[in-house]
C-alpha cells in the first residue's frame, strides 16, 4: 500500500520550499525597477499557500517512507516543481504560452539549458534570475537540498536521495544520508561562489556574475546574454567557465575529498581518471582541425575548442562558437558528445563516464572470457569487483537509453522535423545538454517546435534527469501492486 497522504505532506514542504526560492528575484527586479516583483511575489504567494495547505494538512501523518514512496515523491517533486516554477514566466507575461513556459520551467530544473527565448536581454531582471535559479535549484536536486536543510521532514531520506540521484556510484561521505547531503550542498554552494567572484573580478557585472555562477555550478548553461559566453570575449572568464564546468562535471565525493586533502581517494577512481583523460584527449584531437578551418590564431581555437568539448562533456551547454560551422565531420564528432555525460554524483545530466567505463571493460574482459571459458574473470571499477547485477542494470540503462533515442527521433520525424533536428532535438533532450545539430545548434533555439513537440521533448528532459528508472518504473504494473 502506497502512503499517500505522508506523499502529501513531503510535496507540500516541497512547495513552500520553492516559494521561498523565488523571493530572492524579487530584491534584484526592486533593485533594478524592472516591475516584475509583483509576479514573483504572486508566485511565491500561491506555491506557499498550496504548499501550506497540503503539509499541515497532513502533518500528523506517520511518514513511512519505503522505495516506491521514494520514487513517487522524486517523480511528482520534478512536475508540481515545474507547474509551479512556470508562474512567474505567466504571471509577468514574459512567456505567456503554457507549452513555452513549461518548457523553459523544464528546461531550466533539468539543467538542459534548451530556450524558447528569442531576445534574452529584454528579459526583466527578477525574471532572469528566476531563470538561472531554477537550474541552481536543479543542480543537485531539490530532494537533496530538502534532506540537508528541512530536518522537520522527518523521514527516511536515503529513499529520495537513491530514488533522484540513481546513478551507480558507491562513494559515502558521511553513513547518516543528511549529513552526506549537507556536504554536497556546502561543496555546491562554496564553489558557486567562488566561480561567481572569479567572473566578476573578470568584468561581468555584478548581476551577471551572479546567473552565470549559479548556471555554471548546475551545468545547465543558461545565460543572461544571447550570445552565451560568447559575448565575453575574455580568455580570463572563459578560462574560468571552463575550470568550473569541469568542477561540476566531477563527483561531487571527489571533489570533497580532494578539498580535504584525501588525494588517494581522488586518484583511486576509475571514473574520475577516465573523464580527465576524455577531456585532455578530446582537446587535443580537435585543436589543430579547428585551428585549420576556423583560421583563428592557435590560442582562441584551443581555447573555443576546449570550451565547446567540456562544455558539451559535462551537459552544460554554453557555447562560444559555432561548431556546427568548422567541418561535417567535426560536427558529427561534437554530436557523438551528447551521449557522454560527466561524472555520477556530479550535476552533468547524459549517461555518466561510469557506465560507459562499465560497459568498455567488461567488453574487453568478454573477450578474455570466450578464451578462457572456465575462468573468473571479475570487473572491478575502483579496484572493486562490480556485481553481476550493477553489470546488467548498466546494459539495461544504455540499451533502453538507445531504444528512447531511436524511437523518440522517429516520433519527432514523424512530426515534421527534418532527421538531423529531430536527432539532435532529442538527444540533447534526453541528455540535458541544450546545444545539439540541425535547426538546434549552438547558435539557434527551441522556439519554432510546435507544441506538442515541445511538451513531448519536455517530458524527455525529466526522463533524462532523473535517469530513466525513476519515472519508467511508475508505468509497471507491478510497481503499483500492493505487498
Amino acid at each position: 500500500m502506497i502512503h499517500y497522504k505522508a506523499i502529501g505532506k513531503i510535496m507540500g514542504a516541497l512547495l513552500m520550499l520553492l516559494g521561498a526560492l523565488m523571493m530572492p528575484g524579487v530584491g534584484f527586479a526592486l533593485y533594478f525597477g524592472s516591475h516584475d516583483e509583483i509576479a514573483l511575489l504572486s508566485s511565491a504567494f500561491v506555491a506557499f499557500a498550496i504548499g501550506g495547505t497540503l503539509y499541515f494538512s497532513f502533518s500528523k501523518q506517520d511518514q513511512n517512507i519505503r522505495k516506491r514512496e521514494g520514487y513517487m515523491i522524486v517523480t511528482l517533486s520534478w512536475i508540481f516543481m515545474s507547474v509551479f516554477g512556470m508562474l512567474p514566466y505567466l504571471f509577468s507575461g514574459t512567456i505567456p504560452e503554457f507549452h513555452n513556459a513549461i518548457f523553459e520551467t523544464i528546461s531550466g530544473l533539468t539543467t538542459t539549458g534548451a530556450t524558447i527565448l528569442n531576445d534574452i536581454e529584454s528579459m526583466p531582471e527578477g525574471i532572469l534570475f528566476w531563470r538561472s535559479m531554477t537550474q541552481w535549484i536543479g543542480g543537485l536536486g531539490i530532494i537533496v537540498l530538502t534532506v540537508a536543510i528541512l530536518p522537520l521532514l522527518g523521514i527516511g531520506g536515503i529513499e529520495l536521495f537513491v530514488a533522484e540521484s540513481p546513478g551507480p556510484t558507491s562513494d559515502k561521505l558521511h553513513p547518516r544520508i543528511r549529513e552526506t547531503a549537507k556536504r554536497l550542498w556546502l561543496v555546491y554552494i562554496g564553489l558557486t561562489i567562488a566561480v561567481g567572484i572569479l567572473y566578476f573580478m573578470g568584468g561581468m557585472t555584478f548581476f551577471d556574475a551572479v546567473n552565470h555562477a549559479l548556471t555554471t555550478m548546475a551545468t545547465g548553461g543558461f545565460s543572461t546574454k544571447n550570445a552565451s559566453m560568447a559575448y565575453y570575449d575574455s580568455a580570463f572568464i572563459q578560462y574560468t567557465a571552463i575550470v568550473f564546468m569541469f568542477l561540476a562535471g566531477t563527483n561531487f565525493t571527489i571533489i570533497y575529498f580532494g578539498l580535504i586533502g584525501k588525494f588517494k581517494r581522488v586518484w583511486k577512481s576509475d571514473e574520475f581518471k577516465a573523464y580527465a583523460t576524455a577531456v585532455i584527449f578530446l582537446a587535443l584531437t580537435f585543436v589543430v582541425p579547428i585551428f585549420y578551418y576556423s583560421g583563428q590564431e592557435f590560442e582562441k581555437s584551443f581555447r573555443d575548442g576546449l570550451f565547446q568539448i567540456v562544455s558539451l562533456i559535462t551537459t552544460t551547454g554554453y557555447v562560444t562558437a559555432d561548431y556546427t560551422a568548422y567541418h561535417q565531420g567535426l560536427t558529427l564528432l561534437f554530436f557523438m558528445m551528447l551521449f557522454l555525460g560527466g561524472s555520477a554524483g556530479s550535476t552533468s545530466g547524459g549517461i555518466k563516464f561510469v557506465r560507459h567505463l562499465t560497459f568498455v571493460k567488461n567488453t574487453w574482459l568478454e573477450f578474455k572470457r570466450i578464451v578462457h571459458p572456465r575462468a573468473v574473470v571479475p570487473l572491478k571499477i575502483n579496484g572493486d569487483r562490480v556485481t553481476g547485477k550493477i553489470i546488467t542494470h548498466i546494459m539495461n540503462f544504455l540499451l533502453i537509453y538507445l531504444m528512447i533515442f531511436v524511437l523518440s527521433s522517429i516520433v519527432m520525424a514523424l512530426m515534421g522535423y527534418d532527421i538531423l533536428t529531430s536527432f539532435g532535438a532529442v538527444a540533447t533532450s534526453l541528455g540535458n545538454v541544450g546545444p545539439a545539430i540541425g535547426q538546434v545548434g549552438p547558435m539557434d533555439n527551441f522556439a519554432f517546435f510546435d507544441p506538442s513537440a515541445k511538451i513531448f521533448l519536455s517530458f524527455l528532459m525529466l526522463l533524462g534527469r532523473l535517469e530513466l528508472y525513476t519515472i519508467l518504473i511508475l508505468f509497471t504494473p507491478f510497481f503499483w501492486r500492493a505487498n
